[in-house]
């Protein structure tokens, strides 16, 4: 199956290799997991290190790095399966994603706090991260996060108000199956989706459900790209599938209730922020990591004064 565009930005996946310059391997659980870290050397105790979690299928923060200053140190990983990281079948779960970054920081002895940066499915791990240990979150930085937070009766609205056929929890669940099958990309990116998938299987992201609020001293920057452009391979892709989508209106549902939801998670929190970029690929940390990098040391001194 081909991806088109619209397809990558459902499921955040950015076909881009994670960069295996420099990388090292730690045995965590049993299991081989790829890493590399930066700066480190320069990070004081108690100041925060930024731990980057990717979108499905992973890929890499690199364009971030030349933007950081030097005294901000940082972790990238490969979840397992992914790059050069071994896969293991026990990890059925987002839970199970989580605690097994939580175990490889642990085994590499790197101490909170933590500023979490996620991308897209990123986004959601990286609130589950939160959760299950959040005093050790400084921070959190989500960049185009997939919504987590929608309900299926959200979802109905949106697709009945923006008069399609087909809805966001539906097309996603299409739309990643169809990523694990897919010959075209890696055995690992096709593993992340089949994991993704099974995570899913139950409900939509439904370990999330009940999650306890976001701790109020966790530093929050949401940044989410609206009113993206349509392509001409999308309307195809719309048309062959027979997915009944309005591109525009359905787009302009989805976002305002990922907006809403988002704004809703951080409302309570102090030196919180919503950048919202319109017209912005799903890859904005690509597209301009200047700026992004600009907002993850904006959060990083919010806990360093």
């Amino acid at each position: 199956m081909r991806l088109f565009p619209f397809l990558l930005l459902i499921i955040g996946y950015l076909p881009t290799s994670a960069q295996h310059n420099g990388s090292k391997l730690v045995s965590v659980e049993g299991k081989k997991m790829s890493y590399k870290t930066f700066n480190l050397e320069n990070r004081k105790d108690g100041e925060p290190i930024l731990v980057f979690e990717a979108g499905l299928g992973g890929g890499t923060f690199d364009p971030i790095l030349p933007y950081l200053p030097a005294n901000i140190g940082g972790i990238e990983y490969e979840r397992n399966g992914l790059g050069n990281s071994e896969a293991d079948s026990k990890i059925l779960s987002d839970s199970q994603v989580v605690e097994r970054l939580h175990s490889m920081l642990q085994s590499l002895n790197i101490k909170p706090p933590y500023l979490l940066v996620g991308h897209s499915i990123g986004g959601p791990y990286i609130r589950l991260f939160a959760a299950k240990f959040p005093n050790e979150v400084s921070g959190l930085v989500l960049s185009d996060p997939t919504d987590f937070m929608l309900t299926k009766e959200e979802d109905e609205r949106a697709k009945i108000k923006s008069e399609s056929k087909t809805g966001y929890q539906e097309i996603s669940t299409i739309i990643i199956k169809s990523l694990s099958q897919n010959k075209n990309v890696s055995q690992g990116t096709r593993n992340d989706a089949a994991r993704a998938l099974n995570s899913n299987s139950k409900g939509f992201f439904i370990e999330y459900t009940d999650l306890p609020a976001l701790n109020k001293k966790i530093a929050t920057t949401v940044i989410i790209s609206y009113n993206k452009y349509i392509e001409t391979p999308d309307e195809e892709m719309n048309k062959n599938l027979n997915l009944g989508i309005n591109f525009k209106a359905w787009w302009k549902e989805y976002d305002n209730l990922r907006i809403e939801h988002f704004s809703d998670l951080i409302k309570d929190n102090d030196n919180s922020k919503i950048i919202l970029l319109p017209k912005y690929s799903h890859g904005i940390h690509y597209q301009n990591p200047e700026l992004v990098a600009k907002l993850i040391v904006e959060n990083y001194k919010s806990y360093v004064k």
